[in-house]
């Protein structure tokens, strides 16, 4: 039997070394705004596709509709119109109370919709959290912007009241958009706060409508800042959506603008955004571990 020597030109049956160096370095980036913006930037498809998915999902197998985004802001300004304008006759500033109503409860239907869905979007999308990466600041982001669509759904009925009492627009109508800009960043700052601490303790999802409902009638949805006695105002309008609501007035019905309460809304908007972010972005790294 002849043996056969293999020549040095012959290829190595030995594996090939691997790299004394990594190849790709995965790290915790700090959380600054700039990163988060860059973010939602580079996932705005798959944003696109959250916010579409979420509003699909709301009104799949409904017998009305996207009609349940009127109905909602529609029947509360009935039953404010019966109790606080006709038995309780809270003064509405010489504005008729459905209309008064109604362009307050337009931007806080919103508002409350859109904060219990982020509130509750991050365990309702486990299945994507633990199987993926993805920013996971774009949840709550497209829980909220979903609830755009029920305003801009919800909107022509306010059109429709403010021409049914003969209230015409002015210009000052233009501050509407920067206003529910404002609105919106507030959304997200509740909503991302309240979605991280619902991973940890779920028992916030139970909180979250009894929150909403205390913090309605602490806000003049119902009634105007001028029933709340003059050396308290400063204080109430540390809530952010004292100034915010009464800017929608403002804009809608054309009377001055309470800046200085505008001025506190926004930095108290700011502030709580400044703050939710820190905690999502601190809390996030545990998402799918505890989920």
């Amino acid at each position: 039997m002849t043996s056969v020597a293999r020549s040095d030109n012959s290829p190595s049956l030995h594996a090939p070394e691997l790299p004394t160096e990594p190849l790709f370095v995965v790290e915790a980036r700090k959380p600054a705004v700039s990163t988060t913006l860059k973010d939602l930037w580079t996932y705005r498809e798959l944003l696109y596709f959250l916010v579409w998915r979420d509003v699909k999902i709301r009104y799949k197998q409904t017998l009305l509709g996207a009609a349940w985004a009127i109905i909602q802001p529609l029947l509360t300004m009935l039953i404010f119109t019966l109790i606080f304008g006709k038995v309780a006759k809270i003064d509405s500033n010489g504005i008729p109370y459905p209309v008064f109503a109604y362009a307050a409860l337009l931007p806080w239907t919103f508002f409350a919709n859109a904060i219990t869905a982020s509130g509750n979007s991050i365990v309702g999308s486990a299945h994507l959290i633990t199987k993926v990466y993805f920013p996971r600041l774009i949840i709550p982001v497209a829980s909220v912007c979903a609830g755009l669509v029920d305003l801009a759904v919800a909107f022509p009925m306010l059109l429709a009241l403010l021409f049914y009492y003969h209230i015409r627009m002015t210009l000052e109508v233009l501050v509407f958009i920067p206003l529910l800009l404002l609105t919106t960043l507030l959304a997200i700052a509740v909503g991302m706060w309240l979605s991280a601490i619902n991973v940890r303790y779920r028992d916030v999802k139970f909180a979250i409508p009894f929150v909403v409902q205390i913090w309605m009638y602490l806000s003049p949805i119902a009634y105007p800042v001028s029933v709340i006695p003059a050396r308290w105002r400063l204080l109430y309008s540390v809530n952010p959506f004292v100034g915010t609501i009464e800017g929608y007035r403002s804009a809608l019905f054309g009377r001055s603008f309470d800046w200085r309460a505008l001025a506190i809304s926004l930095l108290v908007t700011l502030l709580c955004l400044a703050y939710a972010l820190h905690q999502f972005r601190k809390m996030e790294k545990s998402f799918a571990d505890i989920i």
